[in-house]
């Protein structure tokens, strides 16, 4: 399976953002990586950079590949809709990603490895492809078997985070995709017109 398996603080400084979590190494050194650091001089960057750089903000925030993410941006334009939401909807659709927001992980690769070893289900059948669109109404529950897991349960102890576009039911350990989520309702910092824009070009 096909993923981003490089330094993730060096990621995050790039873009200024702590896009896969809590970082400590981040948050000590929360500049652009590089020999200067803060001293280097960057010019004004062209409208192209800040487009390619909102691009790959987003496919590693969601820790999407650019084939798939590709993909995505084609699905999105001949649905109904805004785009840029439409995609970003797209993304927050996702298996792994729902996983990661319902705090059965702690972060969106962590959700992935679940989801690949089979130990999430959707409306009861076993679902090991984490790109799986989920639609309104579909039931994402921790397999019988995989509920013992110390890190799912230690995932769900530290999650606090709540969606109005899901509900998760901590004694059963499943939960409902309610809706697709609306635009504000996606905390995710990504300005979606840049990658229209992009990708239109």
């Amino acid at each position: 399976m096909a993923r981003y398996t490089g330094p993730k603080t060096k990621i995050a400084r790039k873009f200024g953002e702590a896009i896969y979590g809590e970082d400590k190494s981040f948050e000590k050194r929360n500049y652009p990586p590089g020999q200067h650091g803060n001293n280097r001089r960057r010019g004004k960057k062209s409208e192209y950079a800040i487009q390619l750089a909102e691009k790959q903000k987003a496919k590693y925030t969601y820790g999407i590949l650019e084939k798939q993410f590709r993909n995505l941006f084609k699905k999105s334009t001949a649905a109904p809709g805004i785009t840029g939401q439409v995609l970003l909807q797209l993304c927050e659709s996702r298996l792994d990603n729902v996983v990661y927001r319902m705090g059965i992980a702690p972060s969106r690769p962590a959700a992935r490895q679940l989801v690949s070893h089979r130990h999430i289900t959707v409306n009861g059948a076993k679902v090991n492809i984490p790109s799986y669109q989920l639609n309104a109404g579909d039931v994402v529950a921790v397999r019988e078997k995989s509920k013992s897991l110390e890190t799912i349960q230690n995932s769900l102890a530290n999650s606090s985070n709540v969606y109005e576009w899901i509900t998760w039911n901590t004694e059963t350990k499943q939960g409902t995709f309610v809706s697709v989520p609306q635009r504000l309702q996606i905390p995710e910092n990504i300005n979606e017109q840049f990658i229209v824009e992009l990708y239109s070009k």
